[in-house]
């Protein structure tokens, strides 16, 4: 399973300072499928990619909106509480952003928040994700070969089939 990042990003990342352990829900194509106690049991799938890169793709119960999170040690000039404007592009298709820098367990990263369910669909219904700064330039690139199988399984957990 392969997953591809083209150069380190400076702009998403997980929710802020979780104290509680993530629970385990399962493994399907490369994603754990997990939920989270502190986003109001919201379940959320995430997977590491070999720069070391934790990405996590998930929903959050607490304010009935998803999130879309990367976090990585070697982004150290990320700000917590600092908006960074983005770009993803999702086999051609554009959804403009604004990620917010958080510091977890001294790990910088950021998240991006949406409500617009049609982006998780788009996700899911795609082989590759760009994410661009706001100078245009690709930050990162992710193979999403597995993730509509796993926001399945993930959709499952958010329904408690799992």
């Amino acid at each position: 399973m392969s997953r591809l990042l083209a150069l380190t990003f400076a702009a998403l990342t997980a929710t802020a300072a979780l104290s509680q352990e993530l629970i385990d829900k399962g493994f399907v194509e490369g994603w754990n499928i997990m939920m989270d106690p502190n986003l109001g049991n919201g379940c959320l799938i995430q997977t590491i990619y070999q720069d070391l890169s934790v990405v996590r793709l998930g929903y959050d119960a607490l304010d009935n909106r998803g999130y879309f999170t990367v976090y990585n040690k070697a982004w150290g000039d990320i700000k917590p509480g600092q908006s960074y404007p983005i770009r993803f592009d999702l086999d051609g298709k554009s959804f403009d952003a604004t990620a917010t820098g958080f510091k977890q367990d001294r790990v910088p990263g950021a998240t991006v928040f949406f409500t617009d369910r049609n982006f998780v669909t788009s996700i899911a219904q795609n082989k590759t994700m760009t994410v661009y700064n706001p100078e245009g330039q690709a930050v990162m690139a992710i193979d999403l070969k597995g993730t509509a199988k796993a926001l399945e399984y993930a959709r499952d957990c958010q329904n408690k089939k799992l």
